[in-house]
């Protein structure tokens, strides 16, 4: 078993499989996760929160990083701050997602700096961000949910997209390929891609009425590796396969696809998970940049 240590407490890390995939990274007491192959693209900075070496109390210990949840807007500023330092962005960059299980993408530039954060924003209904410049640090929260990370080493693209099985069913991944596309020229072959820090398949239970929907939006031959049935006549989801599939489908090569081995429920003392915690949680956030 893994371990960190995080103030007085040692805190376990369970993952799925036996060869780590997220790097675990900490500064000034403050965690968070990142992808080596997304790591080894040096003009491109991304991470992932934990939970730990923030100022939030009690249910939302500690690096709540929402305004929505209860905290004080002193401690999530605090938060942002405390995180911005240790991965390496200024706040005052961030665009905010506005997330609401669609599978709208938004491209943003520099003079959306702030919005989320420091100055309202003026869209609603996004779940995902796109921007090709520089300095701006795209945005999105959790707390299960799958964050789709993109990059485009070739155009200097980068995509960030928020995925629950809505989003997920909806294709969002694919639909944020295309809009850089689009925009930026990118072509799939050249992106690197993330299936960020979420539920597992084992944790995942749902009805049968999403299972209807998977099975409309994906193709049978996958079925068997997206869902199974159980005695209780609810079922297991994978979301991490399901992304995996539409990124393979969207043309990117599976060399160059990096999909999570941490699971937010399963590490409820590392990651906000909202079934783990019957709600009773903070928030995660996904970060990337082109610097």
């Amino acid at each position: 078993m893994e371990y960190i240590q995080d103030q007085n407490q040692k805190i376990s890390i369970k993952r799925v499989g036996e060869d780590p995939v997220l790097g675990v990274h900490q500064k000034g007491g403050v965690y968070w996760l990142s992808f080596p192959q997304l790591d080894a693209r040096q003009e491109f900075l991304h991470g992932f929160s934990t939970r730990l070496g923030g100022v939030s109390k009690e249910h939302l210990y500690s690096m709540n990083l929402s305004f929505s949840r209860g905290d004080s807007e002193e401690n999530v500023r605090e938060n942002f701050r405390r995180m911005g330092a240790a991965i390496g962005f200024e706040p005052e960059k961030m665009v905010f997602s506005h997330q609401t299980h669609t599978t709208n993408i938004r491209k943003v530039t520099r003079e959306d700096c702030g919005k989320g954060f420091s100055r309202e924003r003026d869209y609603q209904d996004i779940d995902g961000l796109i921007t090709n410049e520089p300095g701006v640090v795209l945005t999105t929260f959790y707390a299960d949910c799958v964050p789709i990370f993109l990059v485009d080493p070739v155009k200097k693209a980068i995509g960030l997209s928020h995925s629950g099985w809505r989003g997920t069913v909806g294709k969002i991944s694919r639909e944020t390929i295309h809009c850089m596309q689009e925009s930026y020229g990118s072509r799939p072959e050249d992106l690197l891609a993330a299936v960020g820090p979420s539920i597992c398949q084992d944790c995942y239970e749902v009805s049968k009425d999403v299972i209807d929907r998977f099975k409309d939006g994906f193709a049978r031959k996958y079925w068997p590796e997206l869902f199974y049935e159980k005695s209780n006549g609810k079922y297991q989801l994978n979301l991490w396969k399901a992304n995996e599939i539409l990124f393979c489908e969207a043309g990117i090569p599976k060399d160059q696809i990096s999909v999570t081995d941490l699971c937010t429920c399963c590490n409820p003392r590392l990651l906000y998970s909202h079934r783990a915690s019957q709600g009773r949680r903070g928030n995660l956030a996904a970060f990337l940049m082109i610097r």
